[in-house]
């Protein structure tokens, strides 16, 4: 059953064809239920009207007959009664009656002795609500009975009772009945009941095949546009439709192939630009190492007796080394970020404890810093295979931009293990950053206050490459903010390539900020 909701939930046709089933049951039900209502009570109204009508007649006759034994010797009494008990056929239609004739509760009291009836009926068939109603009115009372016989309890057959008040002499009052069955009308209702039921599955298997054939004739178009898109996506460009009419899906397909005839060229131009735009960073960083070892070897010099210049040429020779010093930082990180966009970037791992690793970070950062770091790592070894340089990286990263926006409040760095993981934290409670500043705290040469990392002499590639860094070891890195809150970033990795991150033994979010601004960023992430 879930397999096909699953299949249901993903096709077009089937979700069409099924509902025009469903809604063609439902109309076919309701119409057909009107239709069987209206017939059935029609044709059992004109059941009953030639019912009451031949029963007038048979009543009239019968009175006739009754009153002829005052005047006529020759008719007896008896032999009109036994006439009337006599089932005979009464119409075209070979319906056969029965009657039953009843004292009122009046002449009970003084005789029942014509009391019976035809094919031994038996006389409980009358309702004494039809009785009621017959000793009330002059005119024929109708009602449908289950006629029942004494000989055959078992036996009921439905039946329309038609009443009415007949006077025997000389003095006694009855009720007669005639049973008019039901059985023909039964059998047509019956029958008209099994047409309409075939009727109805007909109607709703043609309509379902008729809309499986239309909404497929519409849907397979649409269905192969999904499939070459798919395939556009997963990267093969030359992928096609072919143009089998001149219809809407023949106009479909033509503009359908110009757009992936048009991404094919510009993903192309793109893609070229890129590759120059790699290969010029890359060859632009290379290029520039020579003459800047050169700048830097003369600097120094320059740098080393600066005691015996001026005081302004000594300024410039102390400037002139950090500048140069921040220039090949800059030009490192274009290096590293032009290996991540070649895929060219590979890890050296070894088995490694993160714990030395951390403090030496730390010990070397707090040495010129204000901030008060506090480290918390309870356990003694935290090993796993990764790339040291790699890691220093990234605690680097994070710890120097934890000083640069924590306004000389503390920085807390933590370390903790799960079975498989490690993670370090670093928390700040510096300025922290907003919800538009998170889409982009990870963007290449993006900072949050530009003219701050000018002084600082902050690139905007650190977090970028620490994510990439991160990404490469399988791990994650993920950053929570609050403005005037501080920050918190928390690295998660593996201990041994290939096993999946599971856990995560830091929660991004500290205990003690229930309201967060969340950047999360993962292997599927930027």
């Amino acid at each position: 059953m879930s397999g096909f909701l699953r299949r249901w939930r993903r096709s077009i046709l089937l979700q069409v064809a099924s509902s025009s089933i469903i809604i063609s049951l439902i109309v076919i039900a309701v119409v057909g239920t009107l239709l069987y209502s209206k017939i059935t009570d029609g044709v059992y109204h004109e059941k009953n009207s030639a019912a009451i009508a031949e029963a007038q007649s048979l009543v009239d006759y019968t009175q006739a007959q009754l009153d002829s034994t005052r005047y006529r010797p020759d008719v007896s009494l008896r032999s009109v009664i036994d006439g009337i008990f006599r089932v005979s056929e009464v119409s075209p239609a070979t319906s056969v009656r029965e009657t039953i004739m009843l004292a009122t509760p009046t002449t009970a009291k003084i005789s029942t002795v014509y009391q019976g009836s035809s094919n031994n009926v038996l006389l409980s068939t009358i309702p004494q609500e039809l009785r009621a109603q017959v000793r009330k009115n002059y005119y024929s009372q109708s009602m449908q009975v289950n006629l029942r016989y004494s000989d055959h309890p078992e036996r009921s057959i439905r039946a329309i009772a038609v009443g009415r008040v007949v006077g025997i002499p000389p003095n006694y009052i009855y009720e007669i009945y005639y049973l008019f069955p039901l059985t023909q009308q039964d059998k047509l209702i019956a029958l008209i009941r099994g047409w309409m039921l075939g009727t109805g599955l007909v109607l709703v298997l043609m309509i379902g095949l008729i809309t499986w054939y239309v909404i497929r004739r519409v849907v397979l178009p649409v269905r192969e546009v999904a499939q070459i898109a798919e395939q556009l996506t997963e990267g093969d460009l030359s992928r096609r439709l072919l143009i089998r009419s001149e219809d809407e899906m023949g106009r479909l397909a033509i503009s359908f192939n110009e757009m992936a005839l048009s991404m094919q060229q510009q993903i192309s131009r793109l893609e070229n630009l890129s590759r120059l735009q790699q290969r010029f960073v890359s060859d632009v960083s290379h290029e520039l190492r020579t003459p800047l070892t050169t700048i830097r070897m003369a600097s120094q010099l320059i740098f080393e007796a600066r005691k015996s210049l001026d005081p302004a040429a000594s300024r410039s020779a102390e400037l002139l080394v950090s500048q140069i010093e921040r220039f090949e930082s800059l030009l490192s990180d274009l290096l590293e970020v032009s290996r991540f966009d070649a895929r060219a970037a590979i890890l050296e791992t070894k088995d490694v404890d993160l714990k030395p690793l951390v403090l030496n970070v730390v010990d070397q950062l707090q040495a010129n810093s204000d901030p008060l770091f506090t480290v918390t790592a309870p356990d003694n070894e935290y090993r796993a295979l990764v790339d040291d340089r790699r890691i220093e990286r990234i605690i680097r990263n994070l710890i120097a931009n934890a000083i640069d926006h924590s306004e000389g409040k503390a920085v807390e760095v933590t370390i903790v293990q799960s079975e498989h993981e490690v993670a370090i934290g670093v928390r700040d409670y510096g300025i922290g950053f907003n919800d538009r500043e998170s889409e982009r705290l990870f963007d290449r040469f993006w900072r949050a206050d530009p003219s701050r990392s000018r002084v600082r002499g902050g690139t905007g590639l650190g977090l970028a490459i620490s994510l990439d860094d991160a990404k490469l070891h399988q791990g994650t890195l993920k950053a929570w903010g609050r403005p005037g809150h501080g920050a918190h970033f928390v690295v998660t990795l593996p201990k041994s390539p290939g096993i999946p991150i599971r856990t995560e033994p830091i929660d991004v979010i500290p205990s003690d900020q229930p309201s967060t601004i969340l950047a999360n960023l993962d292997n599927e992430g930027l």
